[in-house]
């Protein structure tokens, strides 16, 4: 199948550091070539892959700094570089929200479009309403939750290359915390959880601008504590070694998450999870087998007192089946063929109802 992936430019695919998104489509870009199909890449210049590349911007638009000013300038002009090139491919996969849906509309092209981020902002439910003829796909089912009535055509669940990261399956020294100060990821939970058990928590995450205030008013005072040690953001190639020698995964979240990708990151290394049961964690975690789903500090703690309880190559046994990019790919050319013979979740009429 010829396919084009349409991936946001903020960051290269894939990221040089933080960046789930682009992440993601690097991992399904790489998997479709190795399976055979012909893709075409649009993002950044700096962007590696094995799929053909075509360059929108010189450079990831957050690397840029101040010289990027209005970002949405940079992914017009790709859509019409897409719009352009549309008739070379017999599938068209966006990752930049909704953005391209009126180009999609008119182009004529099988499309499909991947929803990474959430969808509780009630500003955009018009806009899906009127866009009902547009193949969607949730990367949980709890993501759908606030647009239900929406043009949904599958759930894909995230997934890794299996040789990202060798798991050494040694008993881990500390907690980790992994990803991005944000109020909504409250790593002020993660700091409680490491004092009232004792155990040393590592964080490596990054601060974007727009959480800097909160970062100086609430976070950074509860770094100055002997068992808290910030890392700052990192790379790709330091994950493992993070991940692995961490005695589990801190994901005490105030948010509904769309996936988490963090969370199967620490499956892959054999690392256990313990997370609130919020979003997609009831999906992404094996309760007792990957993790402990928790709903308190209380809990959290008694997760940790147990957490040797739980086999580490079991964990990474279960990784490789649900959450590998081969079976995240496969879910895709399922949902590409599904698109393309003109099949839906909801009739147009059921769509219809739904939605008004």
């Amino acid at each position: 199948m010829k396919i084009a992936q349409i991936a946001p430019l903020y960051e290269s695919v894939p990221p040089t550091l933080y960046g789930g998104t682009e992440r993601i489509v690097s991992y399904l870009t790489d998997e479709l070539v190795r399976q055979g199909h012909e893709v075409t890449l649009y993002a950044s210049a700096d962007s590696e892959t094995l799929a053909d590349l075509r360059p929108v911007c010189e450079k990831a638009l957050r690397l840029q700094g101040k010289g990027v000013v209005d970002p949405l300038a940079h992914h017009i002009r790709m859509l019409e570089t897409v719009a352009q090139e549309a008739n070379e491919f017999e599938m068209l996969h966006f990752h930049i929200d909704y953005l391209h849906f009126p180009v999609t509309r008119r182009v004529g092209v099988s499309a499909l479009t991947t929803l990474h981020g959430r969808l509780d902002l009630t500003d955009i439910h018009p806009l899906f309403r009127e866009f009902s003829d547009m193949n969607i796909v949730s990367i949980s089912d709890s993501q759908r939750a606030p647009m239900s009535w929406a043009s949904w055509v599958g759930t894909v669940h995230h997934g890794l290359p299996e040789r990202l990261y060798t798991p050494s399956y040694d008993k881990g020294k500390y907690l980790a915390f992994l990803g991005r100060i944000s109020p909504e990821k409250r790593v002020d939970r993660a700091i409680e959880l490491a004092k009232r058990v004792g155990i040393p928590l590592k964080i490596a995450a990054k601060i974007d601008t727009v959480d800097k205030d909160y970062f100086d008013s609430e976070i950074r005072s509860l770094l100055d504590h002997s068992l808290v040690e910030y890392l700052g953001e990192i790379g790709e190639h330091e994950k493992a070694e993070f991940l692995g020698d961490a005695l589990g995964l801190v994901f005490l979240i105030d948010w509904q998450e769309p996936f988490g990708l963090v969370m199967i990151e620490a499956m892959a290394c054999g690392t256990p999870v313990i997370a609130y049961r919020m979003g997609s964690v009831p999906e992404v975690v094996d309760d007792q087998i990957t993790g402990y789903i928790v709903d308190s500090l209380d809990a959290a703690a008694d997760a940790v007192r147990r957490i040797d309880m739980l086999d580490r190559r079991m964990i990474r046994r279960v990784f490789e089946k649900r959450f590998s990019s081969r079976r995240m790919c496969q879910d895709y050319i399922n949902l590409y063929q599904k698109v393309r013979s003109g099949e839906s979740e909801l009739m147009a009429g059921e769509i219809g109802s739904s939605a008004a």
